[in-house]
């Protein structure tokens, strides 16, 4: 991982320097040091292009010729297994808590990506959906808006330190949320009961509300946790970096040893 202060790309990702967005709809993206920033956004160009622009067959098949020496010589680099990946920090921006999601990942090329900042104990976040996320025409698709809600709302309840996983989320479609504009998406924490921990959300356009939300998050005990990761992947070392991402957060006391039994 990248010593504390210096910049740079960690193992799993976050860059330590600042991170400044220059505008949802800049496809340049944002100004960092992850390369995977640069190489995202000209994905999404591709992408927008490819699915809403008029382009001729010939165009698209020296296009595909192209694209897919680009993808020989990745696959051909590229080491075995997966790259790591960490647990969201509470203590950093929120829009480093999921550096390659696919809603507010500056390196995932699919994401819009939604620009996140903390605001007043919530989240607020602009996004501008291109092309590859319309459903009725001239509108975002209503699945799309459903998976930002729930990024949305997850990430609200980590900055409020009540981090779960989602148990229910409940979408009010007010009016269809138009493509190709800026909208801003709002996300907080309203109360926990226990496990449940309740957020809600709200996309507007202008000053007009399109879509609101409400989501109920399960805190998860870190040993539960532990056994879902275990349960869902067969590589130890990603268990053993979730295990450390966890002792970093300080969530040591029911994490099973390196090599111990996590249904134990």
């Amino acid at each position: 991982m990248t010593p504390e202060g210096e910049p740079g790309v960690s193992d799993f990702g976050i860059s330590s320097g600042e991170i400044a967005a220059r505008g949802p709809h800049d496809p340049s993206g944002p100004v960092g040091n992850d390369p995977r920033f640069s190489l995202a956004a000209e994905m999404r160009r591709i992408t927008s292009a490819m699915v809403g622009r008029p382009l001729s067959d010939d165009d698209i098949a020296a296009a595909t010729v192209a694209i897919a020496e680009v993808a020989d010589r990745l696959e051909a680099v590229a080491g075995t297994g997966r790259r790591p990946r960490a647990q969201p920090d509470p203590t950093r921006k929120p829009q480093d808590f999921f550096p390659t999601s696919p809603v507010i990942g500056f390196a995932n090329p699919i994401a819009p990506p939604v620009s996140v900042e903390a605001v007043d104990g919530g989240l607020v976040g602009t996004a501008w959906f291109d092309y590859q996320y319309e459903g009725p025409p001239t509108c975002v698709h209503g699945g799309v808006i459903a998976m930002v809600f729930d990024e949305m709302l997850g990430a609200a309840s980590i900055l409020a330190g009540n981090p779960g996983m989602t148990g229910t989320l409940t979408i009010r479609y007010r009016k269809p949320t138009p493509l190709r504009t800026d909208l801003r998406i709002e996300a907080g924490f309203v109360s926990r009961e226990g496990r449940k921990i309740l957020i809600r959300g709200a996309i507007y356009h202008g000053d007009v509300l399109t879509a609101e939300a409400e989501g109920i998050f399960i805190s998860l005990v870190p040993q539960k946790f532990m056994e879902i990761v275990a349960e869902n992947s067969d590589s130890p070392d990603a268990i053993e970096q979730v295990r450390a991402d966890a002792q970093r957060l300080g969530l040591t006391g029911s994490f099973p040893e390196p090599g111990g039994d996590v249904g134990s």
